[in-house]
């Protein structure tokens, strides 16, 4: 019988706790409970960020610090975190000035009749990226659950060899 690959399955798996601790940490943050949290792009703890840094710290606990698959993955990972905060992060704040604008003009174009202005339905989504704390936690957890996955699957192998 064919292994799954552990790699691939502990990161898809940190991704998924992530993403169901932000309903908690949604919860603790406005005291409301919302489980559509668990599908958001942004909050707390950053999925993105955990995904890569347990594929990271589960290759590095295999293979070493030191072998070209670790270097991939953290490299990878570095550039998914940066990009999660940074740029995603600043299209988000991009999107939440174009909303307020398009709500000021809606505002003038009612004080106007002669102003033709069409607002749209559906505004822009604005928390696409995450604060650096988010993806700090986020990095924190995957690390930790890369490392627990891999000593997991080594104590095992030892035990059954």
């Amino acid at each position: 019988m064919q292994k799954m690959n552990r790699g691939l399955l502990t990161a898809l798996s940190s991704i998924g706790i992530a993403q169901a601790l932000k309903i908690i940490t949604y919860k603790r943050m406005t005291g409301d409970w919302d489980v559509k949290q668990v599908a958001t792009t942004g909050g707390m703890p950053s999925s993105h960020s955990a995904g890569v840094s347990a594929l990271a710290s589960y290759i590095a606990s295999n293979k070493g610090s030191r072998h070209t698959e670790t270097a991939l993955a953290v490299t990878f990972g570095v550039i998914v975190m940066y990009d999660a905060q940074g740029i995603r992060r600043h299209t988000g704040e991009i999107a939440q000035l174009v909303n307020d604008l398009e709500d000021n003009f809606a505002e003038i174009a009612g004080d106007f009749p002669s102003f033709e202005f069409v607002e749209r339905e559906k505004e822009l989504k604005e928390l696409l990226g995450h604060q650096p704390i988010e993806v700090l936690g986020g990095a924190i957890l995957g690390g930790v659950l890369g490392f627990l996955s891999a000593k997991f699957e080594n104590r095992r192998s030892n035990n059954e060899g």
